[in-house]
């Protein structure tokens, strides 16, 4: 275990979730609250024990996902056992630009079916009842995750780096990209425009309301990415479209609903 090498990837993952959550706070829950706050998906806010709980959690979650990178790539002896490698030229430029939408999809599926595993009655309250805890995220909860459920989405890692090709920069690129996103699912407002969810290729995209809505009700909308296992498993909640089109269309606050089962 290179521990020089696993306090490095420690800054690296805490200096992303830091600066992208507390941008997003500091925007959204701060600045333009008074300004955008009928366009909220819920139209309450978090209690100051929520947000506490989710940093916690995800301080936790970044010491987790910091020692498998150490403890893999850290040792000579179980690196060489891995595609990972650092000269561009040696898949290629193709290869190394063709290689990130490959791991969006992988990650996509990994994360989908595993998602939906944890919500098994028999795994939930164990592994992703502290995630469900935040039935109103805010984006603090990106990596609030119980320490066994950190362990668990840290191990796309070693799905990357033992089954493709992947360069350093895959890595940091991916996994920056993977907590804006991530940030983006649990800000409380949607990003995208009017009519994404119903449009030909929004529909096969998640959104910030998708992601929400599974928080809130606790069932369907498990993808990360996209929305394509979803639709194909059914599991995409019926109520999405018209929730979508309420949230962008909305202009004045409104009244908090009683929880949609």
């Amino acid at each position: 275990m290179n521990w020089s090498f696993y306090f490095k990837d420690v800054a690296i993952i805490g200096s992303r979730y830091l600066i992208i959550t507390s941008i997003a706070f500091f925007i959204c829950y701060v600045v333009l609250r008074r300004m955008i706050r009928s366009k909220k998906i819920q139209q309450r806010f978090p209690e100051f024990k929520d947000y506490a709980r989710e940093i916690i959690f995800s301080v936790l979650t970044i010491f987790i996902m910091a020692f498998i990178p150490a403890l893999v790539l850290g040792s000579p002896e179980m690196a060489r056992h891995t595609k990972f490698y650092r000269d561009i030229n040696q898949q290629g430029t193709a290869y190394f630009i063709f290689a990130f939408p490959i791991m969006a999809i992988m990650h996509d599926t990994y994360f989908y079916w595993m998602h939906r595993l944890m919500h098994h009655p028999s795994i939930f309250k164990i592994v992703h009842l502290v995630h469900h805890k935040s039935t109103n995220p805010s984006p603090f909860a990106a990596y609030a995750f119980h320490p066994l459920e950190a362990i668990v989405e840290a191990g796309i890692f070693l799905v990357f780096v033992f089954t493709i090709p992947v360069h350093l920069f895959h890595l940091l690129f991916f996994f920056l990209f993977m907590i804006v996103y991530n940030v983006y699912g649990h800000l409380g407002w949607e990003l995208y425009p009017k009519g994404f969810s119903r449009h030909w290729l929004g529909k096969w995209i998640n959104t910030s309301i998708n992601h929400n809505m599974h928080h809130q009700y606790f069932k369907g909308n498990y993808g990360l990415y996209f929305l394509f296992w979803d639709r194909m498993m059914g599991t995409i909640r019926k109520d999405y479209d018209d929730h979508f089109d309420e949230v962008k269309n909305r202009t004045v606050p409104a009244p908090l609903a009683k929880p949609q089962l």
